[in-house]
């Protein structure tokens, strides 16, 4: 029987292949775009998620500052870890991160390496978390201080088949390592990542090597630089063990009162902030709904033509019952045609996926792989597969089984009311998603191209940077040949990049502070040209002038002269770590970090020999010889390390690199959403159309002018579609009013965002009915009616 089912739904496939092709293009596409989407989804939710310990493992962040300027910092100090593993009995293990780049060029033999991304972590990384040491010893993965554990990519690199354990290498040309052991290659959906795993007591011996101030790794709680995890007892309170840890830091700096500790699970750390409020996490349920929205807007368009349709196979069914064949005999039969057209779809599907990897993978910045040896890839294509046929198969098989024969035979069934409105409900339904992922398409590229061309407070066009090494020391040599040179506009240095200013201090003082206050604030060395060079408007006071005297001046942004609520504050004291100064000026507030979040308080100070990093303004046509120039001048003082640069405006872009990636990725499943949403519109009409000729033929005999048949045919969905709108509108408005609530500075949500992608929608409707109207509305009416 199961054979005949397949037999006589593969005729009714080719019987009717108009409607099949419809149907299946829609249910391949949209099958094949859900699932790419949920891959992805299901890549983001699996970060960190394969440690045999990763219920046990949690990260330990900082809430500092108070006021506006508090803010979580996701580093620690270095004592804490020790002490909190030695005095919290809750804490089974402890582990350290830190990645300052302490070298920048290893060598083994002829062959050299810049690009390393080294860590240097305590040996119990080895043991807390799982990336497999194939070789070594994980009780001791250091014997000693200069030892280094590599990726097997990074051993091959190095030393290709030969065996890499036993080998040195050597950092900058003066420090030599031993490779003690390899691990595996870190997993895609991994947050820790690296090449070099070099001993954390090794980058102790280099920081804390000819200090004079007494601070050790053992005391030192005023560095916030390591990354601590720590392994707890199941069932602990977080809340009550970061208390702990909290008295403890105070107990070592009882000045720190606005430090606060927090626990973050690891499995939390990919898509959840350390306070528990969101992040990529907003991203991941979007992406969500999109792919549940374009797998329903494909399972409407089956259902609607298949109950559309129904009426055409009134006969066939009451033939079949008449004959004996039992409702759930035909209820079989009819899901049983929805499965293999499913099937088919589903192959088509996912070879389609696999043309479209690559260029998906590129879209997202993603590495997917379909294997189908990974059951997690089963599970997302069998569930997307199988949620879908149950969503599509089942009421149109109880529809056509459950015509009465008799009245089917003598012609006198018809559409039921229900029937023709939830066929109507449906087109709304699709046609309501439509709109609010084209409104969803426009706000989001209005927010990016706002991000673009918002005034920064800064000029950052055309701006070469680069870290200066040993070049550093000719400063003042190497920026008077290159102001000669074609094409250079201007030169100056920095301790930081403008675009991303990474230090944050609160070791700040001044007149009029509170106590128990802190502001947390960015610190930038620069010289006397950095304000001018990027066109930083001074709002108050002077410039630096090169003087000795700058170096006890500061220039302050006026965010945090509002912070620290001075008034008149050219003149005033303030104090920055153990610098004592005045504040000679005021600058406006300028973006120097993502516009997810508010301009903070920075201050600017003169300290020329701090001021590592070189910027070149340039004009932009000569920058091929400006940076040759540049180049050239580096191997002359740093001649055995690479020259390595950016430019400004690339740098500002990475800090928006998800943004844009989600906005690419939002604009092409909206376009696929309308694609199929269009497909089983167009065969909606055409149904329409077919079941219509003789009215047609004879409106046209009486005089009916194409538009008129044209309008008789369109009009029905035009209203659903503007139904759809209003519907719409509302949902888009509060979806994408969320979205923007991460971004601290973004558009208003205008009326005419709607009104557009409203238009965009019933244009297409009207596009997409139009063409199979004039069709049916041309046809030759004595040809209509005599096939009647």
């Amino acid at each position: 029987m199961i054979r005949n089912y397949f037999k006589t739904a593969w005729r009714n496939l080719l019987k009717n292949q108009f409607y099949s092709l419809i149907n299946m293009t829609g249910l391949t596409a949209g099958l094949a775009v859900g699932m790419l989407i949920l891959l992805w989804v299901q890549d983001e939710l699996s970060f960190d998620r394969f440690h045999q310990k990763v219920n046990q493992i949690y990260r330990l962040e900082n809430e500092v500052g108070t006021g506006t300027s508090k803010q979580i910092w996701t580093t620690t100090v270095a004592p804490i870890a020790e002490m909190g593993k030695k005095e919290v009995p809750e804490i089974k293990e402890a582990v350290r991160i830190t990645d300052g780049s302490l070298y920048t060029l290893y060598k083994y033999q002829d062959k050299s390496f810049s690009d390393e991304e080294e860590v240097f972590t305590d040996p119990t990384f080895f043991t807390l978390f799982d990336f497999g040491l194939i070789k070594g010893n994980p009780a001791q993965p250091f014997p000693d201080n200069n030892s280094v554990v590599m990726t097997e990519k990074t051993a091959k690199r190095y030393f290709g088949d030969a065996e890499p354990i036993g080998k040195v290498i050597t950092a900058d040309g003066k420090t030599s390592f031993t490779v003690s052991g390899v691990i595996r290659d870190f997993p895609k959906n991994s947050s820790l990542k690296g090449d070099f795993f070099l001993p954390i007591s090794h980058w102790f011996n280099v920081i804390y090597a000819n200090r004079k101030d007494g601070r050790t790794p053992h005391n030192d709680f005023h560095e916030f630089s390591y990354v601590t995890f720590f392994q707890i007892q199941p069932g602990v309170s977080t809340t009550a063990l970061a208390d702990k840890l909290r008295n403890i830091h105070l107990r070592n700096k009882p000045d720190d009162t606005d430090l606060t500790y927090l626990l973050q699970a690891l499995p939390d750390m990919h898509l959840y902030k350390a306070d528990g409020t969101e992040g990529g996490i907003e991203t991941v349920r979007m992406f969500v709904i999109i792919a549940l929205l374009i797998l329903v807007i494909a399972c409407i368009n089956y259902v609607n033509l298949s109950t559309a349709r129904s009426m055409l196979r009134a006969k066939e069914v009451s033939m079949r019952k008449i004959v004996g064949a039992a409702k759930m005999q035909l209820f079989l039969q009819f899901i049983v045609e929805t499965a293999l057209l499913f099937s088919l779809s589903a192959f088509l599907a996912i070879g389609l996926m696999t043309l479209l990897m690559p260029f998906y993978n590129e879209l997202s910045g993603k590495q997917l792989v379909i294997d189908f040896s990974d059951s997690q890839i089963w599970t997302v294509v069998g569930a997307t597969i199988a949620g879908t046929l149950l969503a599509s198969s089942i009421y149109p098989a109880l529809l056509l089984s459950s015509f009465e024969p008799l009245k089917a035979l003598k012609g006198k069934v018809s559409a039921r009311l229900t029937d023709a409105v939830f066929r109507k409900i449906l087109v709304v339904t699709q046609f309501t998603f439509t709109v609010i992922l084209i409104s969803g398409t426009l706000i989001i590229g209005n927010q990016l191209d706002y991000i673009h061309s918002k005034e920064l407070g800064y000029d950052k066009d055309h701006v070469l940077s680069f870290y200066m090494r040993d070049m550093g020391a000719h400063f003042d040599a190497v920026k008077s040949e290159l102001l000669q040179q074609p094409g250079v506009a201007g030169v100056t240095r920095a301790n930081s990049n403008i675009v991303s200013i990474g230090m944050q201090t609160g070791a700040t003082n001044w007149d009029g502070k509170q106590p128990g206050e802190t502001m947390m604030i960015r610190p930038v060395a620069v010289n006397q040209d950095f304000i001018p060079f990027f066109k930083i408007k001074v709002d108050q006071g002077a410039n630096f002038t090169g003087a000795v005297s700058d170096s006890v001046h500061f220039i302050l942004n006026e965010t945090a002269v509002r912070a620290a609520r001075i008034k008149n504050p050219v003149g005033k004291r303030f104090k920055l770590w153990d610098r004592e100064g005045t504040i000679i000026g005021v600058v406006k507030d300028f973006h120097f970090a993502s516009m997810k979040s508010r301009i903070e308080p920075s201050i600017f100070f003169y300290d020329p020999n701090r001021a590592g990093r070189m910027f070149i303004k340039t004009t932009g046509q000569d920058a091929p010889n400006v940076i040759a120039t540049a180049g050239r001048l580096w191997k002359q003082y740093n001649a055995e390390y690479p020259f390595k640069y950016d430019f400004l405006d690339q740098t500002f872009d990475d800090l928006y690199k998800t943004e844009q990636r989600t906005g690419t990725l939002f604009t092409v499943f909206a376009t696929i959403a309308i694609v199929i949403s269009c497909l089983g519109l167009f065969g909606l009409v055409a149904y329409t159309a077919q079941v219509r000729t003789r009215e047609i033929g004879v409106r046209k005999v009486l005089g009916a002018t194409v538009p008129g048949i044209i309008q008789l045919l369109a009009k029905d969905f035009v209203k659903l579609v503007l139904i759809a709108i209003v519907i719409a509108v509302p949902v888009a408005w509060y979806a994408m009013d969320q979205w923007l609530q991460g971004f601290a500075y973004r558009i208003s949500i205008e009326w005419w965002m709607f009104a557009l992608a409203g238009l965009l929608a019933l244009a297409i409707a009207l596009l997409t009915v139009s063409f199979q109207s004039i069709k049916a509305a041309v046809v030759n009416p004595v040809k209509s009616l005599r096939s009647e």
